[in-house]
């Protein structure tokens, strides 16, 4: 069974979520931008 990789850049998509969940809920900001940050260092450093 073949399943198919999409290769999907994952910091675009990522950075779309995240401003789309502070339009919605302004609060989560700190919290968002905080994975954020650590979710692009993670993929930074396995490249």
């Amino acid at each position: 069974m073949n399943v198919p990789i999409i290769n999907v850049p994952i910091e675009p998509v990522l950075a779309l979520v995240i401003g789309i969940l502070i339009l919605l809920v302004p609060r989560l900001l700190n919290y968002l931008v905080a994975v954020y940050l650590i979710a692009v260092g993670i993929l930074g450093l396995m490249h």
